[in-house]
């Protein structure tokens, strides 16, 4: 069994107060710009993105990276790619224009998607083929979560997070703790459950990632008009 302790991964999903992500939380409901992003996925090829930090004497791993803008993006919309790279490699390194390119593409993408203009709810995280072993999707969701932490700077209070940012915050600790030692020879019925766990746990994490990005343009937009 699957257990997740996230006391407000449960409650996020049934709580009427929650009613606006509630309505997001339907993994048969995929926006014309969630597909594009699933494509782009696919196209980018999740190993393309990571063989690029392999050449490049970088330990991330692409959802790690990804994670990571994500974070930075949440905190400040306007944080140019300069600053992510910065994160990613020594800085000793330089990228050729080819890598360069491809990353560049992933970290706007996820820019125009966090900001969600079409009202689509397009965002999505960055994993590995979802045709994989299950243990590469749950070690991909621990540390797409880790990426994201440090991007947001989780190192202060849960009281210095605006609304319900910091109870998510928590959630995403516990995410970072998921186990990924799964037996590949489990019967049909477990795999399947399994399976359907890391569906609910990436569409609560999708959700709860645009609730950060909401709450935190709203704090600053308060701050700035005061």
């Amino acid at each position: 069994m699957l257990i997740i302790s996230c006391r407000h991964f449960s409650l996020i999903l049934i709580h009427p107060k929650h009613k606006g992500l509630n309505d997001c939380v339907n993994t048969n409901n995929v926006s014309i710009s969630r597909l594009f992003f699933l494509f782009y996925v696919k196209i980018m090829a999740y190993q393309t993105i990571t063989s690029i930090f392999q050449r490049n004497d970088s330990d991330l791993t692409a959802s790690e990276a990804h994670g990571l803008a994500t974070g930075m993006l949440c905190i400040e919309d306007k944080i140019d790619l300069a600053n992510w790279l910065r994160e990613l490699f020594a800085d000793d390194i330089l990228l050729v224009e080819e890598d360069r390119g491809v990353l560049e593409e992933l970290f706007e993408q996820t820019r125009k998607l966090l900001n969600n203009e079409d009202e689509s709810f397009g965002f999505d995280l960055f994993l590995p083929n979802e045709d994989g072993l299950l243990r590469e999707q749950l070690e991909a969701i621990g540390q797409w979560c880790e990426g994201f932490l440090f991007g947001v700077g989780f190192a202060q209070s849960s009281s210095d997070w605006p609304g319900e940012t910091g109870e998510i915050m928590k959630d995403m600790v516990e995410f970072t703790k998921l186990d990924s030692d799964v037996d590949d020879d489990m019967l049909q019925d477990e795999a399947d459950e399994y399976e359907q766990s890391v569906i609910e746990i990436q569409e609560y994490i999708r959700v709860a990632i645009m609730t950060v990005k909401d709450q935190f343009s709203a704090d600053q937009h308060s701050q700035q008009t005061h």
